[in-house]
């Protein structure tokens, strides 16, 4: 962080060459207009959702319990282009949901308002908590992050839609399909909904680890070496995830798992690059 944010003067500026010295009250109050404007693009675009619940439950949230769904009938598709026939084909089974509270309803709708107006406006607030950190920054610094942003967003809605489509139907099918004898399952409202979120939003969060390892490779806490190390404990915890919230057959395993092991693969790659240019620049100031 460039010491002139901190009101020291430092031996680099930034882009401007103008030095500002802020306090810490300063500072406060310029994060609290950045969390404001990012709380009203969440509130914006929750209450746009907000009028579109057709769309928002019968497509979105509730598209995954659907047989016509995109990913059960692509998977289908693709079984029989390759000729299995139905062999690879896998539906939810058909059931309710219901809800024992009278205002759950409305409360729901309320919250997957908020969840969907919050994933939909990330990328805004990716780029408001870009603007916080920017001034502290020396310039060769906002050079080497200034596609940060694009990069963040990216990854987000990567993992999110990943989740959707790829996890979300897999589980839902598993899930609903699963019997015990003399048990009838009839899914609550609020069950479904935590679920959903639980596939999706965390994943929107774990396709941030190259991100996380560049980050933590750049402070020296993570290398290369260490993650290939490990490399066979992580490959082990991901197929054991893939095995747990697919059906019981090879080819759902592995598509849910070769993408996190891809994803693991591109953070040891980012890490070693970061490598590489900790490298350079201690050869240059030598």
């Amino acid at each position: 962080m460039a010491l002139d944010q901190l009101g020291i003067d430092g031996p680099e500026k930034g882009k401007t060459g103008e030095e500002k010295e802020m306090t810490f009250f300063d500072h406060l109050e310029e994060l609290r207009w950045h969390i404001f404007r990012s709380a009203l693009a969440i509130l914006v675009v929750a209450l746009a959702l907000f009028f579109m619940e057709d769309v928002v439950f019968n497509k979105i949230i509730f598209g995954p319990r659907y047989p016509d769904f995109i990913t059960y009938r692509l998977i289908c598709e693709f079984s029989n282009y390759i000729g299995l026939g139905d062999g690879l084909c896998f539906y939810p089974k058909e059931f309710h949901l219901i809800t024992p509270d009278m205002g759950e309803l409305f409360l729901t709708h309320i919250k997957i308002s908020f969840l969907l107006g919050l994933v939909a406006a990330m990328p805004y607030i990716f780029w408001e908590a870009w603007r916080f950190i920017k001034p502290g920054l020396y310039e060769k610094e906002q050079n080497a992050s200034r596609f940060a942003v694009l990069i963040c967003s990216f990854l987000f809605s990567l993992g999110v839609l990943f989740g959707y489509f790829v996890i979300s139907p897999f589980a839902i099918s598993f899930l609903t399909g699963y019997e015990l004898p003399g048990v009838e399952s009839t899914p609550a409202l609020s069950s479904y909904i935590s679920y959903m979120l639980m596939f999706t939003m965390p994943t929107g969060l774990i396709f941030q680890l190259p991100v996380a390892a560049h980050v933590l490779a750049k402070i020296g806490l993570v290398s290369s070496s260490l993650m290939r190390q490990y490399r066979r404990h992580a490959i082990v915890v991901i197929v054991i995830v893939a095995a747990i919230i697919t059906p019981p057959d090879a080819f759902s395993q592995i598509l849910i798992a070769l993408p996190l092991l891809g994803l693991y693969e591109i953070s040891i790659a980012v890490v070693k690059k970061v490598e590489k240019q900790k490298a350079m620049e201690e050869k240059m100031d030598n």
